[in-house]
């Protein structure tokens, strides 16, 4: 006898259900480092650790995950088609490098609006997903308060806007942690 499928539906409820803390804290984490490099590195430096630092969060994020609870590589959970959603929302935080490199080329000093604005575009399909408005929230303040930024303050754009996306971050976990209190009964 075929086993019955889990419904898109029911598994949509099991993502949603999720604490969803590793990757933020891990986006959070890296963004502070960049912030601190911006401070205390020269831009050569800062740079690559820019570079590095994003492109190692997902990564980072799966170490995270086993100690909150998460555990992204936990090979006894069942599949849920809505992990691969979102995997495929981090492919494409990836492949947006293809346009903060070259702009990047042309002035170094793009880079943090570039990657600080595509790589945060990912929480517009999560805000979907889990039919909650974290998400928008994240995406949308996230890309006007780095757009605002890298014109005001162009002089501290490797200071500013990787602090900025902290703060963005430290919201996002909090109201990550009350829609969790809130979805229990």
């Amino acid at each position: 006898m075929e086993k019955i499928k889990r419904t898109l539906e029911v598994q949509r409820i099991e993502f949603t259900n999720s604490k969803f803390l590793a990757t933020p804290l891990a986006g959070m984490l890296v963004w502070l480092i960049i912030g601190i490099a911006g401070i205390t590195l020269p831009v050569r430096t800062t740079v690559w650790v820019l570079f590095i630092g994003t492109g190692s969060i997902v990564y980072l994020g799966m170490f995270i995950s086993k100690f909150t609870g998460e555990d992204f590589l936990d090979k006894t959970k069942p599949k849920n088609e809505f992990d691969n959603l979102f995997l495929i929302t981090v492919g494409q935080a990836f492949l947006v490098y293809s346009i903060a490199i070259p702009f990047f080329l042309l002035d170094y000093s793009s880079l943090p609006m570039t990657v600080g604005i595509l790589t945060g575009l990912m929480w517009l399909p999560f805000s979907w997903i889990i039919k909650h408005w974290v998400g928008m929230f994240h995406a949308i303040f996230r890309t006007i308060s780095v757009l605002i930024l890298w014109y005001v303050l162009p002089e501290h754009r490797f200071v500013a806007i990787p602090f900025t996306i902290v703060i963005i971050y430290l919201i996002t976990l909090l109201i990550l942690r009350n829609r969790k209190k809130q979805l229990k009964p």
